[in-house]
Protein backbone atom coordinates (compact mmCIF):
# COMPACT_ATOMS: atom_id res chain seq x y z
CA UNK A 1 0.00 0.00 0.00
CA UNK A 2 1.38 3.37 -1.04
CA UNK A 3 2.21 5.89 1.63
CA UNK A 4 -0.24 8.79 1.81
CA UNK A 5 2.70 11.19 1.58
CA UNK A 6 3.89 9.60 -1.68
CA UNK A 7 0.44 9.93 -3.21
CA UNK A 8 0.08 13.57 -2.15
CA UNK A 9 3.58 14.62 -3.26
CA UNK A 10 3.38 12.74 -6.57
CA UNK A 11 -0.03 14.29 -7.23
CA UNK A 12 1.41 17.75 -6.62
CA UNK A 13 4.26 17.00 -9.05
CA UNK A 14 1.86 15.86 -11.76
CA UNK A 15 -0.38 18.87 -11.16
CA UNK A 16 2.60 21.20 -11.59
CA UNK A 17 3.54 19.59 -14.90
CA UNK A 18 -0.04 19.72 -16.17
CA UNK A 19 -0.42 23.38 -15.17
CA UNK A 20 2.63 24.16 -17.29
CA UNK A 21 2.08 21.79 -20.23
CA UNK A 22 -1.61 22.42 -20.98
CA UNK A 23 -1.99 25.15 -23.64
CA UNK A 24 -5.05 26.64 -21.94
CA UNK A 25 -2.96 27.68 -18.93
CA UNK A 26 -0.96 30.84 -19.60
CA UNK A 27 -0.05 31.70 -16.02
CA UNK A 28 3.47 30.28 -16.29
CA UNK A 29 4.17 32.22 -19.49
CA UNK A 30 3.02 35.40 -17.78
CA UNK A 31 5.08 34.73 -14.65
CA UNK A 32 8.17 33.74 -16.65
CA UNK A 33 8.09 36.92 -18.71
CA UNK A 34 7.23 39.19 -15.79
CA UNK A 35 10.01 37.88 -13.53
CA UNK A 36 12.59 37.96 -16.30
CA UNK A 37 11.92 41.55 -17.37
CA UNK A 38 11.62 42.75 -13.77
CA UNK A 39 15.23 41.78 -13.11
CA UNK A 40 16.63 42.23 -16.61
CA UNK A 41 15.84 45.94 -16.66
CA UNK A 42 18.07 46.39 -13.60
CA UNK A 43 21.12 45.03 -15.45
CA UNK A 44 23.29 47.55 -17.24
CA UNK A 45 25.65 50.49 -16.93
CA UNK A 46 23.07 52.37 -14.87
CA UNK A 47 23.53 49.90 -12.00
CA UNK A 48 27.20 48.84 -12.13
CA UNK A 49 27.45 47.61 -8.54
CA UNK A 50 24.27 45.58 -8.84
CA UNK A 51 25.55 44.03 -12.07
CA UNK A 52 28.79 43.03 -10.35
CA UNK A 53 26.86 41.43 -7.48
CA UNK A 54 24.67 39.45 -9.87
CA UNK A 55 27.69 38.39 -11.90
CA UNK A 56 29.50 37.21 -8.76
CA UNK A 57 26.45 35.18 -7.73
CA UNK A 58 26.51 33.45 -11.11
CA UNK A 59 30.23 32.73 -11.13
CA UNK A 60 31.38 29.12 -10.63
CA UNK A 61 33.13 30.10 -7.41
CA UNK A 62 29.73 30.94 -5.94
CA UNK A 63 28.63 27.36 -6.67
CA UNK A 64 31.55 26.20 -4.52
CA UNK A 65 30.39 28.52 -1.74
CA UNK A 66 26.92 26.95 -1.86
CA UNK A 67 28.37 23.43 -1.73
CA UNK A 68 30.58 24.33 1.22
CA UNK A 69 27.55 25.84 2.98
CA UNK A 70 25.60 22.62 2.40
CA UNK A 71 28.46 20.55 3.81
CA UNK A 72 28.72 22.89 6.80
CA UNK A 73 24.98 22.52 7.38
CA UNK A 74 25.32 18.74 7.52
CA UNK A 75 28.32 18.93 9.86
CA UNK A 76 26.41 21.29 12.15
CA UNK A 77 23.42 18.94 12.05
CA UNK A 78 25.63 15.99 13.04
CA UNK A 79 26.89 17.89 16.10
CA UNK A 80 23.32 18.74 17.08
CA UNK A 81 22.18 15.12 16.63
CA UNK A 82 22.27 13.36 20.01
CA UNK A 83 21.18 9.99 18.60
CA UNK A 84 23.38 9.05 15.68
CA UNK A 85 25.84 11.90 15.44
CA UNK A 86 28.47 11.92 12.72
CA UNK A 87 28.01 8.31 11.58
CA UNK A 88 24.26 8.79 11.04
CA UNK A 89 24.80 11.94 9.00
CA UNK A 90 27.64 10.38 7.05
CA UNK A 91 25.25 7.59 6.05
CA UNK A 92 22.59 10.13 5.13
CA UNK A 93 25.09 12.14 3.09
CA UNK A 94 26.28 9.13 1.10
CA UNK A 95 22.67 8.08 0.48
CA UNK A 96 21.90 11.62 -0.68
CA UNK A 97 24.82 11.61 -3.13
CA UNK A 98 23.77 8.24 -4.55
CA UNK A 99 20.19 9.48 -4.91
CA UNK A 100 21.33 12.69 -6.62
CA UNK A 101 23.45 10.69 -9.06
CA UNK A 102 20.57 8.36 -9.93
CA UNK A 103 18.13 11.25 -10.36
CA UNK A 104 20.62 13.06 -12.60
CA UNK A 105 20.96 9.97 -14.81
CA UNK A 106 17.19 9.54 -15.02
CA UNK A 107 16.71 13.19 -15.99
CA UNK A 108 19.44 13.03 -18.64
CA UNK A 109 18.13 9.82 -20.20
CA UNK A 110 14.36 10.20 -19.87
CA UNK A 111 13.63 13.92 -20.32
CA UNK A 112 14.15 14.81 -23.96
CA UNK A 113 12.40 18.19 -23.87
CA UNK A 114 14.36 21.37 -23.26
CA UNK A 115 14.29 25.02 -24.23
CA UNK A 116 16.69 27.98 -24.25
CA UNK A 117 16.93 30.52 -21.46
CA UNK A 118 15.09 33.86 -21.79
CA UNK A 119 18.34 35.69 -22.60
CA UNK A 120 18.50 33.57 -25.77
CA UNK A 121 14.84 34.04 -26.62
CA UNK A 122 14.61 37.84 -26.37
CA UNK A 123 16.93 39.72 -28.73
CA UNK A 124 16.69 42.92 -26.70
CA UNK A 125 17.60 41.30 -23.38
CA UNK A 126 20.49 42.77 -21.39
CA UNK A 127 23.29 40.22 -21.14
CA UNK A 128 25.06 40.48 -17.80
CA UNK A 129 28.36 39.23 -19.25
CA UNK A 130 28.56 42.38 -21.39
CA UNK A 131 28.66 44.63 -18.33
CA UNK A 132 31.30 42.90 -16.17
CA UNK A 133 34.92 41.90 -16.72
CA UNK A 134 34.94 38.40 -15.25
CA UNK A 135 33.32 35.08 -16.09
CA UNK A 136 29.63 34.72 -15.28
CA UNK A 137 26.70 32.69 -16.59
CA UNK A 138 23.75 34.57 -18.04
CA UNK A 139 22.33 32.18 -20.65
CA UNK A 140 21.77 28.53 -21.44
CA UNK A 141 20.86 26.57 -24.53
CA UNK A 142 18.96 24.03 -22.43
CA UNK A 143 17.58 25.62 -19.27
CA UNK A 144 14.76 23.13 -18.58
CA UNK A 145 14.74 21.58 -16.05
CA UNK A 146 16.97 23.63 -13.76
CA UNK A 147 19.90 21.45 -12.70
CA UNK A 148 20.84 23.72 -9.78
CA UNK A 149 17.25 23.52 -8.63
CA UNK A 150 17.15 19.72 -8.73
CA UNK A 151 20.39 19.24 -6.78
CA UNK A 152 19.64 21.88 -4.13
CA UNK A 153 16.10 20.57 -3.68
CA UNK A 154 17.39 17.04 -3.20
CA UNK A 155 19.66 18.39 -0.47
CA UNK A 156 16.75 20.21 1.15
CA UNK A 157 14.52 17.14 0.93
CA UNK A 158 17.06 15.07 2.85
CA UNK A 159 17.52 17.81 5.44
CA UNK A 160 13.74 18.10 5.88
CA UNK A 161 13.62 14.34 6.46
CA UNK A 162 16.62 13.85 8.74
CA UNK A 163 17.33 17.27 10.23
CA UNK A 164 16.00 19.34 13.09
CA UNK A 165 14.17 22.65 12.75
CA UNK A 166 17.29 24.79 12.30
CA UNK A 167 18.72 22.42 9.69
CA UNK A 168 15.47 22.51 7.74
CA UNK A 169 15.30 26.30 7.73
CA UNK A 170 18.92 26.65 6.62
CA UNK A 171 18.47 24.05 3.86
CA UNK A 172 15.46 25.89 2.41
CA UNK A 173 17.40 29.17 2.52
CA UNK A 174 20.24 27.50 0.60
CA UNK A 175 17.81 26.37 -2.10
CA UNK A 176 16.81 30.00 -2.61
CA UNK A 177 20.46 31.09 -2.64
CA UNK A 178 21.30 28.43 -5.21
CA UNK A 179 18.48 28.99 -7.71
CA UNK A 180 17.54 32.68 -7.40
CA UNK A 181 20.71 34.10 -9.04
CA UNK A 182 20.16 32.03 -12.20
CA UNK A 183 16.59 33.29 -12.54
CA UNK A 184 17.54 36.88 -11.79
CA UNK A 185 20.06 37.06 -14.66
CA UNK A 186 17.87 35.16 -17.13
CA UNK A 187 19.88 31.95 -17.31
CA UNK A 188 16.68 30.16 -16.27
CA UNK A 189 12.98 30.84 -16.52
CA UNK A 190 11.07 30.81 -13.25
CA UNK A 191 9.20 27.72 -14.47
CA UNK A 192 12.49 25.88 -15.03
CA UNK A 193 12.77 25.82 -11.24
CA UNK A 194 9.20 25.82 -9.92
CA UNK A 195 7.94 23.37 -12.54
CA UNK A 196 10.96 21.55 -13.96
CA UNK A 197 13.07 21.05 -10.84
CA UNK A 198 10.31 20.89 -8.24
CA UNK A 199 8.09 18.46 -10.16
CA UNK A 200 10.99 16.04 -10.64
CA UNK A 201 11.79 16.15 -6.93
CA UNK A 202 8.12 15.69 -6.00
CA UNK A 203 7.80 12.70 -8.31
CA UNK A 204 11.03 10.87 -7.50
CA UNK A 205 12.24 11.76 -3.99
CA UNK A 206 9.15 10.50 -2.09
CA UNK A 207 9.98 6.95 -3.28
CA UNK A 208 13.28 7.28 -1.45
CA UNK A 209 12.43 9.42 1.57
CA UNK A 210 8.84 8.33 2.29
CA UNK A 211 9.76 4.65 2.18
CA UNK A 212 12.34 2.73 4.25
CA UNK A 213 14.90 3.06 1.43
CA UNK A 214 16.75 6.16 2.67
CA UNK A 215 16.69 5.25 6.35
CA UNK A 216 17.81 1.66 5.78
CA UNK A 217 20.56 2.78 3.39
CA UNK A 218 21.78 5.45 5.83
CA UNK A 219 21.68 2.98 8.74
CA UNK A 220 23.59 0.37 6.74
CA UNK A 221 26.31 2.83 5.78
CA UNK A 222 26.56 4.16 9.35
CA UNK A 223 26.72 0.59 10.66
CA UNK A 224 29.45 -0.30 8.19
CA UNK A 225 31.42 2.76 9.23
CA UNK A 226 31.09 1.83 12.92
CA UNK A 227 32.27 -1.73 12.27
CA UNK A 228 35.23 -0.45 10.29
CA UNK A 229 36.20 1.87 13.14
CA UNK A 230 36.04 -0.99 15.65
CA UNK A 231 38.18 -3.21 13.41
CA UNK A 232 40.72 -0.44 12.90
CA UNK A 233 40.86 0.21 16.63
CA UNK A 234 41.31 -3.51 17.37
CA UNK A 235 44.07 -3.78 14.75
CA UNK A 236 45.90 -0.77 16.22
CA UNK A 237 45.70 -2.25 19.72
CA UNK A 238 47.19 -5.56 18.51
CA UNK A 239 50.14 -3.91 16.81
CA UNK A 240 53.43 -4.40 18.68
CA UNK A 241 54.77 -1.22 20.26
Amino acid sequence: MLSRRIIILNTLGIALLLSWAMPSFTVWTYLDDAVFWFFNQTIGDENPRWSVVLAALNNRKYDIVIMVAMLATMILASYRDRQGGFRRWFGSGVTMLITAGLVNELVRNLITYSHPSPTRVFDDANLLSQFVHFATKDQSGGSFPGDHGIMSMIFAAFMLTFGDRLTRIVSLALVACAVAPRVMVGAHWLSDILVGSLSIVLLLLPWVLCTPVARKSSAAIAGGMERSQHRLKAWLLKRPH
